[in-house]
Parts: C-alpha cells; structure tokens; sequence
C-alpha cells in the first residue's frame, strides 16, 4: 500500500490508473469505513482513500482539535482491506494558502436540517471533497467514489455537486453499517461512555417508531407529521436527549413530502456531549 504525502505525490501513484475508485475519510476508521473500500474497490482499478480530518467543516465550537487521530490503526486497516493508496496530506499541502474560493451547495438542500444546525458545514464538506477530487481524478475520464448513507445528506449534496458540475464520477451510495443492536456505527460512538453506549440505540429506536407512525398516518402525513415529529423529539427529551430534528421527508430532495412520495426519516440529537445522526429509508 502506498501512501501519499502531497498532491503531485498522489497523482505520480495515480499516472496509469484508468478509473480510480475513491473513499475519503477523516480517519479513526471502523467497519463502516471499510464496508466502503470494500464496494469502492471492484468498481475501478486503483482504491485510494484519503486521511484528513477537514477544519473547514467544524464550527468554532465543534470538536476540531480533539477529533481522533489513529493513523497507524488505520493504515492497517485499510491495507487489510485492500486499499492501493492512502492519500494523507498535510493541512498545509491541502490548503497552501487560505481557501478563499468554496463550494456553496444549493440552499434549498444545504441549508436545511444539517445545515441549519451547523451552518456552513455543507460548504466546509463540498469544497474539500471537491479539492479532494480534483486531486484524485485530474486527467481522468472516468472514476467512481463511495459514501455511506448514514450521512444521508451529504451523499445528496455530494451527487447534486459531481451532477452539476459534470465530473464524470460515479457516486455509489452504500448502506449504513450498524452494530449487532442496531446503532449506526460512527467515529464519534467513542466519544460515549457506557451508560450512553447503551442508551445511545434510543435514536434509532425513535426514528424507527416515526417512520412507523408516518407509514400509518399516510393518508394525511401533511397535516400529522409535525405532531409526530414533535412527539418522536419530546420522547428522546424525556430520556435526557437534545434532539435537533427527528423529521420525516421526501428521499429525493429532503422537502417536505406529499402523498405518494417515497419517504425518509432523519434525526440528531446530543446525548451527553456526542452528537449523533441516523436515518431509514421507509
């Protein structure tokens, strides 16, 4: 497995690669990461992941500086899994001088839900995936990147950006991997303490029941699902939760969704200090 320092590096190990398969990532990599090369992997001929935990992402007050770092660990890991290159640069070689020039995402969907809590965070994301596939796929015709769907919303904006600005990427969407009871496995699941660990399945558990009781209620979603939106928070309240939206929406553009739509629901919310997402397609 080769590893790359800086960008001409990264492209020097791409220079016969036809149609690279991508996973980016911030590190501190768990199964979920690796379920990614896995379906990256067969669907170009060289697998590169990156390593870089992205500031412009995290608000002042997000947990920037004490994200984990596990390099060796993680190296391993992807070597174990196959993974041709790891693409680790420095802030400095990734962001040379100050990134005054980013990738707005359209409001209407980066605006919304993840981006009205953290707001710029979309903006943060879409100009380092950007960099990140400039660096990856610059001279080539064709290549193809993972996301997972735990971050529902990103991949959205991730395909609306390649879409719009025509990169001939092909962005393949894989299913959230999960622990034996069910909660989405995350880099920031270690941020819990036991107690939390345990109690942490209740969002899941939540979103679940909404995505139940809008099935049930699909006669007249539009006028019950605020109430159920609200019930479905104020029962993670009651449990000790901060709950920033538990919603039900449309798959196709996170709106609002109308009779016959087919339907998502999302949710985050603070369990101690850890924020945590998660979502179902019902």
């Amino acid at each position: 497995m080769l590893i790359a320092r800086s960008i001409s590096e990264l492209r020097q190990h791409l220079a016969t690669s036809h149609r690279p398969a991508f996973v980016p990532t911030m590190g501190n990599l768990h199964a979920g990461h690796i379920q990614l090369i896995e379906q990256a992997k067969p669907q170009g001929d060289c697998t590169v992941a990156s390593i870089f935990v992205n500031r412009l992402q995290f608000l002042p007050h997000e947990d920037f500086d004490s994200y984990p770092r596990t390099w060796e660990a993680d190296c391993a890991k992807l070597e174990a899994a196959g993974c041709n290159v790891v693409f680790a640069p420095r802030e400095i070689d990734l962001y040379p001088e100050t990134q005054t020039v980013k990738v707005h995402t359209d409001p209407a969907l980066g605006n919304i839900l993840e981006g009205e809590f953290r707001p710029g965070f979309f903006t943060g994301v879409s100009t380092v995936v950007m960099k990140l596939f400039m660096s990856v796929f610059a001279g080539k015709s064709q290549g193809v990147t993972a996301f997972g769907k735990k971050d529902y919303q990103q991949l959205m904006v991730i395909r609306q950006m390649v879409r719009q600005f025509a990169l001939p990427i092909e962005v393949v969407g894989v299913d959230t991997c999960r622990a034996e009871d069910g909660l989405a496995l995350s880099s920031r699941n270690g941020y819990l303490s036991a107690s939390e660990r345990t109690e942490a399945l209740q969002l899941s558990l939540a979103l679940r029941a909404l995505g139940r009781d809008a099935l049930a209620s699909s006669h007249a979603l539009a006028a019950q699902r605020p109430s159920l939106e609200a019930k479905a928070m104020e029962g993670l309240r009651q449990r000790g939760w901060q709950p920033d939206y538990l919603t039900v929406r449309r798959r196709h553009d996170l709106q609002a969704p109308k009779a016959g739509d087919a339907l998502v629901v999302l949710g985050a919310a603070k369990l101690g200090t850890t924020r945590l997402i998660d979502n179902f397609e019902i």
